[in-house]
């Protein structure tokens, strides 16, 4: 038998994620949303495509969650964009309901799930699906640094004109502007990019990894990004299917890591069958552990600001 992978979320990023999964053949993919026909037609449309790539993975469109049930992971991408107009808080609370109404539709046919939480902001929504699944924290887990670490890796290779495959990078931190990437841990074929690149150079590739996902807005006018998003979703469905123990970075819950406490913030993690089965710790500088430490709290702010509201 198939394992199970269930997306909420028919958009650009969940179908995207489902079709990759499909063509990888790591699982059955369950396609739902709460838009009729949507993701019935987008499930058939990839059932069509399976004998051309040659995957026997099957897909199923649905607005039935009973059809989700028996789901080895769920991967929550479902949720608003934010739009002109709107405020942080405005989105934080819109998402918060959609994601905990999610939450509960998916523990009732699925019990013990490993779920990817891909909506924004992402960080926050982690603790509303923790809250809500009544899941161990290690099976709740944030997709946002291997996002980030892509968008640094990219940048690099463009500057330096080298192999993607040649660069590895680290981004910690919450899912935002506010996220730390880490040049001495961003390495091109092992070699530290400190001993590549100016500090201009690598502070410009720095401030344009922060705002990755803004440019993409901004160039497409209308819509943001999903391919490098749907990407990153993939591969942590693949390493957790495939027991990898792979060290990537995501969005977890801290129990004192980095001084942390009850927060879900992105740090490297070892990524296995359990879901977060280690959280790596690694020596920061001052420098280091102070951005870690403003990025921290603005994840703090946003999860005050959903307490306050559930006890108003």
């Amino acid at each position: 038998m198939n394992r199970k992978v269930t997306v909420v979320g028919s958009g650009n990023v969940g179908a995207t994620a489902a079709q990759r999964i499909l063509d990888l053949e790591l699982a059955d993919v369950t396609l739902i949303d709460i838009l009729e026909g949507i993701p019935g037609g987008k499930g058939l449309d990839l059932a069509q495509a399976a004998p051309i790539v040659g995957s026997d993975s099957h897909s199923l469109g649905t607005n039935d969650y009973a059809d989700t049930a028996g789901s080895d992971i769920v991967v929550i991408t479902a949720g608003f964009p934010r739009k002109p107009g709107m405020s942080r808080d405005d989105l934080l609370l819109k998402n918060a309901e959609i994601v905990r109404e999610v939450t509960r539709k998916i523990i009732t046919h699925s019990k013990n799930p490993i779920i990817i939480v891909v909506t924004n902001p992402l960080d926050a929504m982690c603790h509303v699906t923790l809250q809500e699944s009544g899941l161990k924290p290690e099976r709740v887990i944030g997709m946002a640094g291997i996002l980030d670490s892509a968008r640094l890796r990219t940048f690099i290779a463009m500057e330096l004109g080298v192999s993607v495959e040649n660069i590895q990078a680290l981004v910690l931190g919450g899912h935002g502007d506010t996220m730390v990437p880490l040049p001495r841990f961003s390495t091109v074929a092992g070699i530290p990019i400190t001993e590549l690149m100016d500090r201009a150079t690598i502070d410009r590739l720095v401030e344009r990894t922060r705002n990755g996902g803004a440019e993409i807005v901004s160039l497409l006018k209308a819509g943001s990004a999903y391919y490098a998003p749907s990407a990153s979703v993939v591969e942590m469905v693949e390493a957790i299917l495939k027991d990898k123990k792979k060290i990537v970075p995501c969005a977890a819950y801290l129990r004192g890591e980095y001084g942390l406490r009850d927060l879900y913030v992105g740090v490297p993690v070892k990524l296995g069958a359990g879901g977060v089965e280690d959280i790596i710790e690694i020596r920061l500088t001052d420098d280091e552990k102070a951005a870690l430490g403003r990025s921290a709290q603005a994840v703090r702010e946003l999860v005050d600001v959903l307490a306050s509201r559930a006890s108003a």
